[in-house]
């Protein structure tokens, strides 16, 4: 760990505290789940009927639950009701650990997911889950349907651990999250930025989660992070905001290939790299006029300088969000803490 106890920093982190994840209930899930091994990607569809189910207590091993010694794939489901109340507010659904490896799917549209399922297997049972709910997929008239896809590989499986449930939080709302796997890959070049490079071999990477909970462990130096995403056409033409949470210690973001921004400053020298105290700052770009967004196929790629300590893109928000929500958000902030 690193040692952060100077007193210097003591108003900074007050000052970027409110985009800190602070969340507040707004449904506990905790309790009876519908749950069936196996696999069949039409039982994330919210008109599946799982009358026919087993119902068993999330959070806990389904080992407990007499699926003794199982390994392999395995679904949960269940309905929730979302107050009214909270349609202006960013939602974010917790799952916390699940051993090893899910997709989690709202009202059918896949939200987020952590791991690797086989063939290129890749547990991530140490990772807490936290995935963004987009509003257009809540349905506050009626039930909501959360199904979750398993997979796990040795041991015990399952959801096993955390306050799982539906939070708000004063966390900028994204129009577009980029939060979950990413491409990953240690050491450094500058090809790795570009738009067409073939990254197909390298590993997946959860992200927001320091790459020292997964897998990565003692690692300082260079890493870099890609990954593909799209956007609304209706997004094409506004000025837009690339936030990448906050990140340990350096970086440089690009989005196809243009560099959008940078904190702390990179040095051929690694004893010249200057990374003190830029682990704690939130980081939003505003990309120059040249960088052009598509609506399908770009590529952002980060490359991460890690001098000591834990390292990586490690708290959200991570996303696209346009330039006037992210002011709004700021003024809103402002008056809230006069």
């Amino acid at each position: 760990m690193k040692k952060r106890f100077l007193f210097i920093i003591i108003p900074i982190t007050i000052v970027l505290g409110s985009c800190e994840y602070n969340p507040n209930y707004v449904k506990e899930l905790r309790g009876r789940w519908k749950f069936s091994i196996g696999d069949n990607k039409q039982w994330a569809d919210p008109s599946f009927d799982d009358k026919n189910w087993d119902r068993i207590y999330v959070p806990s091993s389904w080992e407990e639950h007499g699926y003794r010694d199982y390994n392999g794939y395995a679904w949960y489901r269940k309905q929730v009701r979302i107050p009214k109340n909270t349609d202006k507010s960013n939602l974010y659904l917790y799952m916390g650990k699940i051993d090893d490896v899910d997709e989690v799917y709202f009202n059918g549209k896949l939200i987020g997911s952590c791991g690797s399922f086989p063939p290129n297997y890749k547990g991530e049972y140490q990772v807490q889950r936290r995935y963004l709910i987009p509003p257009d997929l809540i349905n506050y008239k009626d039930e909501n349907t959360i199904a979750v896809r398993v997979y796990d590989g040795k041991e015990s499986g399952g959801i096993r651990g955390g306050k799982i449930g539906i939070y708000t939080s004063d966390m900028i709302p994204v129009d577009v999250s980029l939060e979950g796997n990413w491409k990953f890959h240690l050491n450094d070049s500058m090809l790795w930025k570009n738009e067409n490079y073939n990254d197909s071999n390298w590993k997946t990477i959860n992200v927001p989660e320091h790459w020292e909970n997964q897998g990565y462990n003692t690692y300082d130096g260079y890493a870099w992070y890609r990954k593909e995403f799209d956007l609304p056409k209706e997004l094409l033409h506004e000025k837009l905001i690339v936030l990448a949470g906050k990140i340990d210690d350096i970086d440089e973001v690009y989005i196809n290939g243009n560099l959008v921004g940078s904190t702390g400053k990179f040095d051929a020298d690694s004893n010249q790299m200057q990374t003190y105290g830029y682990w704690d700052e939130y980081r939003g770009y505003y990309p120059p006029d040249d960088v052009k967004f598509k609506e399908t196929g770009n590529v952002i790629a980060v490359r991460v300088f890690d001098a000591n300590g834990l390292g990586g893109i490690y708290e959200g928000p991570v996303g696209i969000v346009s330039q006037d929500k992210y002011t709004k958000y700021w003024q809103d902030k402002k008056k809230r803490y006069r």
